[in-house]
């Protein structure tokens, strides 16, 4: 009994620790436009990919080419950002298309 109390506490002692171990994520002013132009399915997905990549560094994450910036895929939509240990901060989210990456 007292094994499984202790089992317990463990478990959520890690959840807390997990919580908190996960990076914040900061929005420019344009990306934050582009987020609340999502529809509801998109902003979704978009959100479950930015949450899954601050908890865990999980993701279709790739370096831009002469850019300081990374891409992280979303299903059709890409979202651009920088990242230091601590935080993400997205710069830019929007469809994939052949002009996605000009101006960044």
């Amino acid at each position: 009994m007292i094994c499984d109390i202790y089992r317990a506490f463990l478990d959520v002692l890690w959840r807390l620790c997990d919580k908190y171990r996960m990076k914040t994520i900061i929005f420019t002013v344009s990306a934050a436009r582009d987020h609340d132009a999502l529809s509801d399915e998109a902003r979704a997905v978009v959100d479950g990919a930015l949450h899954r990549y601050a908890r865990d560094g999980r993701g279709d994450v790739k370096r831009l080419q002469g850019s300081p910036y990374i891409r992280l895929r979303a299903g059709r939509y890409r979202i651009v950002f920088s990242e230091d240990q601590l935080t993400i901060l997205a710069i830019y989210i929007g469809k994939r298309e052949t002009t996605t990456y000009r101006g960044i």
